[in-house]
């Protein structure tokens, strides 16, 4: 059995009796350099610091039949923890966790916000820019002393630079500090004195948490999939949870930073010719705090990424083979959706529709605009649209 015990900023003097107990039993303890240190004279225990990388060191526990190995972990282990990582390799029956007060409790508790209306962000090993958000409140579990200024700047250039930013150090313990500031402030001068300990609070503002996004919420040179028609494509892509989505013929992307903005874990990976888009994709990627991998010219860019769980064809649909290099990658019970506004195109579609069945759409969208003293209608190039479950 391995038994983690959580253990905070105030040492053994926040830990239950029962925390106390196991850690007073065990005969080697792991954890980290800073964890251990935390520990009194009252744990006997050999003490064991993680190697760098830790995964491997995990794996090579010397769990066995009869005997316990303890894990000292920061708060509660199974937030954005070890203890999650543990469970996954041994099973949920041969892990054992005493959580502490986690650093997330603690933060919401110092601001007055709810936990469950709070989002829960971690840096410690993902890109800064995954912290980026259009509105809400998040706890952003940070890597080292530099992540808010780091965050901060991105936050800023990305028209942010309102969000307030509250660093939270040393949370629980003595030292406990709290610094408070805004993005716009802190991209030029940031506290430089923060401690490695800490995580930060961010109301991002302004809170634009609409969706879609307006056509003008992306960088793009014209080629966007616009906002209604963004809207019915992603009704028919019908994300979930978790997916993966291939954007073919990116263009700026606005399709995939839509599809990772939809739910929890959604990813993307956005295929696109053009060195210019592709760095549009990217920027409007980061703006969003999604994540899309950027790639080049479909189909031939297809080899190494990731299965996909929908496809969306947005350009590049008469080339030839690409539409059956699409579905080829396809997996049983993936969606693909294509938008077209060529007679050409559509011809391709309704072959493809006549061969894999499916479903056929056209749109046309009208806008109101003044015509001398009225108001007319001008018509948008109709769009049609193939959708169809492999």
């Amino acid at each position: 059995m391995i038994v983690v015990v959580g253990i905070g900023a105030d040492g053994m003097a926040g830990l239950s009796s029962v925390s106390r107990s196991e850690l007073a039993r065990a005969t080697v303890i792991y954890g980290a350099k800073r964890q251990l240190a935390l520990l009194d004279a009252t744990v006997t225990a050999e003490r064991r610091e993680w190697p760098s990388p830790m995964l491997p060191a995990l794996r090579q526990l010397p769990v066995e039949a009869g005997l316990d190995v303890h894990v000292v972990a920061s708060g509660d282990p199974l937030m954005h923890g070890v203890g999650g990582t543990l469970v996954r390799m041994f099973g949920a029956g041969e892990v054992t966790v005493l959580p502490h007060v986690s650093s997330v409790a603690l933060a919401c508790a110092r601001m007055g916000w709810n936990v469950h209306d709070t989002e829960v962000i971690s840096l410690v090993t993902a890109r800064p820019d995954t912290a980026v958000r259009r509105g809400g409140r998040a706890i952003v579990l940070s890597r080292d002393h530099t992540t808010p200024a780091t965050l901060a700047g991105l936050l800023h250039a990305h028209g942010r630079g309102d969000s307030s930013m509250t660093t939270l150090e040393q949370l629980g313990g003595p030292g406990e500090r709290r610094r408070d500031g805004t993005a716009g402030q802190w991209a030029h001068n940031a506290p430089p004195d923060i401690d490695d300990l800490h995580v930060i609070a961010i109301h991002y503002l302004p809170d634009e948490r609409i969706s879609p996004l307006p056509d003008d919420a992306f960088v793009h040179d014209g080629q966007i999939t616009k906002h209604a028609m963004r809207a019915v494509t992603l009704a028919a892509l019908a994300p979930r949870p978790g997916e993966r989505l291939w954007d073919v013929g990116a263009g700026s992307g606005s399709i995939g930073v839509e599809w990772c903005r939809s739910w929890p874990g959604c990813s993307a990976v956005a295929f696109e010719r053009d060195g210019k888009r592709r760095e549009n994709v990217k920027f409007n990627a980061v703006a969003s705090g999604v994540t899309i991998d950027v790639r080049g010219d479909a189909p031939r860019a297809f080899d190494g990424a990731e299965t996909p769980s929908a496809i969306f064809v947005g350009g590049g649909l008469t080339q030839p083979g690409l539409l059956d290099a699409c579905f080829d990658n396809l997996p049983r019970g993936g969606r693909l959706v294509a938008n077209v506004v060529t007679a050409e195109s559509e011809a391709a579609l309704i072959h493809a529709h006549s061969r894999f069945g499916g479903l056929l759409r056209r749109f046309q969208h009208y806008q109101g605009e003044p015509l001398g003293e009225f108001t007319g209608w001008r018509p948008q190039y109709p769009v049609t649209q193939w959708s169809v479950t492999r």
